[in-house]
């Protein structure tokens, strides 16, 4: 009997163990002495650090002396009662930086231990600014459907009177007519762009070699806007495919290449730069199931120009937001729709006087490499 109930208790911790680990967010136990005494797989990953040498080490000696955890878990062994506590900065130079989370902390027992449980905001937000980008892309959709009906119909008489018009006019009046004919074709223009956003057949897509996708812009680059900047690559030459539209991805990257070389043109230092590398543990939930697609692949364009204003950032991927004076603001959001329709994100980033766009990317279903097996990959 006693055996029966030990091999049951022991059975029940290996069930315990498992459903932490099966957690996406890292899990921390802290005895009454400030010791951590478990982590489950995410916080190893969190903390860059295995269990076992966690377990050796005290959590103050990976946050900030100040941090408002502390002050978190001794409000929680005073009340005895758990605490959420959003947005909370844990960057140190242990932890890293952008260690931007949200912590729940809760008692464990009547000894002082407590339970962290942190959200990383990071990906939080990439998730958040991804769903934001696909739902303004939409909107442009319906806008696109209605303008190409209700606009360009109109427009093609307004255009046809005009070069009636124009046979019988004097030359005063032919420069209003040819004025009225030019500005007719630019708003068509306009609509032809944002009818692209309309178009939802299934994309046709098949395994491919992201780098010969950006060799090949490289060289359109270089041949034309980009001829006198720097283009540098930092590549990783071992990525598995992607499972993409070789001309959407063309367009994606030409977009973000010639947006950078726009940026840096006036500087005698400019450059761009080109980077691919296998980032596992990104994995993003597909809407209406349950399943959910690992994004290991990350393209990056990075520039050295001003960088983004601050206050454009939330709305970077939005249809009609441009800095450029003669832009319409429809390049990004289109970038975005692309990579969304991919299964991928897209984020962009100012930080220590660069400019980066990144590209998560899932990997061809054709040729998913062991490492990146979804059954054993840990989620972030």
């Amino acid at each position: 009997m006693t055996t029966d109930a030990g091999g049951m208790r022991k059975a029940a911790e290996m069930v315990a163990l498992e459903v932490l680990n099966a957690i996406q967010n890292p899990v921390v136990l802290i005895e009454e002495n400030g010791r951590i005494s478990y982590t489950n797989w995410e916080a190893e990953v969190f903390f860059g650090a295995s269990a076992a040498h966690l377990a050796k080490k005290a959590l103050s000696d990976f946050i900030p002396f100040d941090s408002p955890l502390l002050a978190l878990i001794s409000q929680v062994r005073e009340r005895r009662a758990p605490v959420n506590e959003y947005r909370v900065d844990l960057s140190s130079p242990r932890l890293g930086q952008d260690k931007l989370v949200d912590i729940y902390v809760a008692p464990v027992g009547e000894e002082g231990s407590v339970v962290l449980v942190f959200q990383v905001r990071s990906m939080a937000d990439k998730i958040d600014r991804q769903l934001v980008h696909r739902a303004a892309a939409r909107s442009v959709t319906g806008l696109a459907s209605m303008l190409a009906h209700e606009i360009k119909n109109p427009l093609s008489g307004i255009r046809g009177a005009a070069q009636l018009l124009e046979t019988n006019a004097s030359d005063e009046d032919r420069a209003l007519t040819r004025l009225i004919c030019d500005e007719s074709d630019r708003i068509v223009s306009l609509v032809d762009r944002m009818e692209v956003f309309s178009d939802e057949r299934p994309i046709d897509r098949v395994p491919l070699n992201i780098h010969s996708v950006l060799d090949h812009v490289k060289a359109l680059a270089k041949a034309g806007f980009a001829r006198n900047i720097k283009i540098t690559e930092e590549y990783d030459p071992s990525l598995p495919l992607i499972f993409a539209n070789r001309d959407q991805m063309v367009q994606v990257f030409l977009n973000l290449i010639k947006n950078a070389s726009e940026a840096v043109v006036d500087k005698p230092d400019g450059e761009i730069i080109l980077t691919s590398a296998y980032r596992p543990g990104i994995r993003m939930s597909v809407a209406g199931t349950r399943e959910k697609i690992s994004l290991p692949l990350e393209f990056c364009v990075q520039d050295n120009g001003p960088g983004v204003p601050p206050d454009l950032m939330p709305h970077l991927f939005d249809p009609f937001i441009t800095t450029k004076p003669n832009g319409t603001g429809l390049g990004l959001a289109l970038v975005a729709k692309i990579i969304g329709a991919h299964g991928g994100i897209i984020e962009c980033e100012n930080m220590n006087g660069r400019t980066t766009f990144r590209i998560l990317m899932p990997v061809s279903k054709d040729v998913l490499p062991a490492e990146a097996d979804p059954k054993t990959e840990k989620e972030q």
